[in-house]
């Protein structure tokens, strides 16, 4: 499909999110990147510029420093906001709440990530549990990648009138990979301080009936989330109707142990293997053979992967802030076949989609 009026959108933070955001808007046929906004000197926003990326200052009193580095700055974030319909801000957290009445008063829609608190935007977004309600608004915030996977497989199961509470484990990465140098956790794994942690009522700002605790722990690793869930079933159900509703569900996808996928470091080598940018996974990645239902009770574990998950629903956050695709559903499948998100990573790419919503 020929679109004429393409969304145009920016990027505030060519970092771990940004970047992929960049390169997700770049693969969309109704979107065109119009520029990031950094205020980095060193390889990564070096790397936009390789790319063809046109590079803006975000503060412009950091202009000459950037040209002093090598980096051909084409304007300031003041230049960019005039020439864009959304802004997607992935800059660290806080620093995107300090942004808001900027792009406000610019006139332009406003994404936010998860590290921003809900009432930022009094609107946090997954696409597969609250599209709608995203509709013409002036801002949103795609929630963070724990809360995106919890939202992504407890809302299927509500959905299917079966969930009567949820209580998670989720074992965290340390740090990301990129950051891995500046220090973190070795030989330990640092409990949370609070029960609930905050996956569960940030799941909660976008889904305000789920029952859900979360506790968490900082392992000593770089790569990747593991979650384990105990779930509280309203009546009792087949091992089979549960896998059912999880091939039904939109961005996730089933792996098992008995592939030789068996651990974290395997699932981040077969996206390598397979070819994805960056070893991404978008997908929430569940182990089918460990999946397990007795009586009332279901026991699941699934992969997040950190860098990645929340990608999609940007996206679609973007669409759904400028209102050019009404329907949730339309949205994913117009950001999945062009991500080339899978439901099953071992079958042919051009026969999964048809039958995909």
């Amino acid at each position: 499909m020929y679109y004429n009026n393409k969304i145009k959108v920016e990027i505030n933070g060519y970092g771990v999110i940004g970047k992929r955001v960049a390169d997700a808007v770049m693969l969309q046929p109704d979107m065109d990147l119009i520029g990031v906004a950094d205020i980095a000197t060193d390889y990564r926003i070096k790397t936009a510029m390789r790319l063809d990326i046109p590079v803006f200052s975000a503060i412009p009193a950091r202009i000459d420093e950037m040209k002093n580095a090598g980096v051909t700055v084409v304007g300031t974030i003041d230049d960019l906001l005039s020439m864009v319909d959304v802004i997607v801000d992935a800059t660290p957290k806080n620093v995107g709440a300090a942004n808001f009445e900027k792009y406000r008063s610019a006139g332009v829609k406003a994404i936010f990530q998860g590290g921003e608190k809900h009432s930022l935007t009094d609107h946090s977004f997954v696409a597969q549990a609250n599209y709608e309600s995203a509709l013409g608004r002036d801002a949103t915030r795609v929630v963070s990648c724990n809360t995106t996977g919890t939202v992504r497989t407890l809302k299927p199961l509500q959905d299917a009138g079966l969930l009567k509470k949820a209580r998670g484990v989720l074992i965290r990465r340390a740090t990301d990979p990129w950051e891995s140098d500046h220090g973190g956790i070795m030989n330990t794994v640092v409990p949370e301080r609070r029960i609930p942690s905050h996956q569960g009522p940030d799941a909660q700002t976008v889904i305000p009936e789920l029952d859900v605790v979360t506790m968490a722990a900082k392992a000593s690793h770089t790569q990747t989330h593991l979650h384990y869930w105990i779930l509280e079933l309203n009546q009792q159900v087949e091992r089979e109707d549960i896998l059912e509703i999880f091939r039904r569900t939109p961005r996730l996808v089933f792996i098992k142990s008995s592939d030789g996928l068996t651990a974290l470091n395997s699932t981040v080598e077969l996206m390598k293997d397979l070819g994805r940018p960056r070893g991404d996974m978008w997908e929430a990645a569940i182990w089918e053979d460990i999946l397990s239902v007795n009586g009332y009770e279901l026991y699941f574990t699934y992969q997040v992967f950190n860098e990645a998950i929340v990608v999609p629903e940007t996206i679609d956050a973007i669409r759904a802030l400028t209102g050019t695709v009404k329907d949730g559903a339309e949205s994913m499948r117009i950001t999945d076949e062009n991500l080339m998100v899978l439901r099953d990573f071992f079958i042919p790419d051009n026969l999964q989609y048809a039958t995909q919503f």
